[in-house]
């Protein structure tokens, strides 16, 4: 293993990071571990489109390639190995001095070494359950497992991989940017509808990608319902196109006024536009991170698929109900019963809502009196 003392000199460094936006968001304390472990220090995600739409905004990253590779789930069906092949020879281009791999435990990162290695990339690191030999020169042995009582948080997963050659940051926040253009864009848009920003107000954020990380339409529509007539919140909906149908089902269902923006914001709007929420509603998915490295308050509905996603350093009440089949790592519930979120009333979202708002008032408050 080369050891920290060949990190030192690598200045041109390719992070991979193959999986989702929430993923790469997990990811980046680690960038920016990678960052202040070396003097002018350029660093070039490798990630998939949905990735590749978040990188803009952590500041960073210095420049992105966007790749789906044929091992990873959400890519299409490789039908030869062009791309791959094609992917070696620009990353040659680049000449970078270190590659770090970044992968959930579930994941092997041998793919990814082996096109560093014929890239080559003189120095590559990761996570690897197997003696990888000549494929990694440096690698932090596997210790998370299936079934594991305590798993690592996603976050510090990766900062201890990259501690491991030496970087290390006293900032672990999760690391995003919008200009002042999305923030007075976000703003503007909240004008439009007539979201009142004096008054109470909260984002809610009802759709995710998996389906058994979905809490039931049925329940957003009374929480939300209940937090609007009973305690006078303006509901704010938040979800892309193709959530229109389930965001105007929630909103028909609630029995009282609400807001909207779905289909209407790009990803820096909506980041500003969590910025400036005093609070999110959410399933276990990509605006919770978004939210988080902002500071905004989560309540996040979260389905117990795994449970290395919970919201990082930032106030959060996450909502289950404890099941025998819980943590899965499924994307449809095996069971068909969806139960560690069904089974979570609509009160006690409200609840959720309230007492996580009573705490960070109350923070504010000691905070500012001493």
């Amino acid at each position: 293993m080369s050891g920290e003392r060949g990190w030192q000199n690598a200045n041109n460094i390719l992070c991979v990071r193959l999986d989702s936006l929430g993923d790469v968001l997990m990811t980046s304390p680690a960038f920016r571990a990678l960052k202040e472990g070396g003097t002018d220090r350029k660093i070039t995600l490798l990630t998939s489109k949905s990735g590749g739409a978040i990188a803009p905004l952590i500041p960073e990253v210095n420049g992105t390639m966007i790749y789906d590779p044929p091992w990873m789930k959400a890519s299409q069906p490789a039908q030869d190995s062009k791309a791959e092949f094609r992917m070696i020879e620009q990353l040659k281009k680049y000449e970078f001095d270190a590659a770090v791999i970044f992968t959930t435990f579930s994941q092997s990162p041998l793919p990814a070494a082996l096109m560093a290695f014929m890239a080559d990339i003189p120095l590559r690191l990761a996570h690897c359950r197997e003696n990888p030999y000549s494929l990694l020169t440096d690698w932090a042995p596997e210790t998370d497992h299936f079934g594991q009582a305590e798993v690592r948080h996603e976050v510090r997963r990766q900062l201890d991989l990259v501690a491991t050659v030496g970087s290390r940051t006293t900032n672990e926040s999760i690391s995003l940017q919008v200009s002042p253009q999305a923030l007075e864009s976000a703003r503007n848009w909240l004008a439009k509808i007539g979201l009142e920003l004096g008054k109470p107000w909260l984002v809610l954020h009802p759709g995710a990608t998996a389906p058994s990380r979905r809490y039931p339409p049925q329940g957003f529509a009374k929480a939300a319902g209940t937090l609007a007539s009973a305690y006078g919140f303006q509901v704010l909906f938040t979800g892309t196109e193709p959530e229109a149908e389930l965001v105007e089902t929630i909103r028909t269902s609630m029995e009282a006024d609400s807001f909207s923006l779905v289909g209407e914001l790009d990803l820096e709007e909506f980041s500003a536009l969590l910025s400036q929420a005093p609070l999110l509603i959410s399933n276990n998915t990509g605006p919770v991170h978004i939210a988080a490295a902002f500071g905004t308050p989560v309540v996040d509905l979260y389905a117990l698929t795994n449970p290395q996603h919970t919201p990082w350093h930032v106030p959060h009440r996450t909502l289950f109900h404890d099941v025998a089949c819980k943590f899965c790592y499924k994307s449809i519930c095996p069971m068909g019963h969806h139960n560690c979120l069904r089974l979570v009333t609509p009160e006690a979202v409200v609840a959720a809502a309230l007492d996580l708002l009573e705490e960070v008032k109350f923070s504010r408050f000691t905070n500012e009196i001493s």
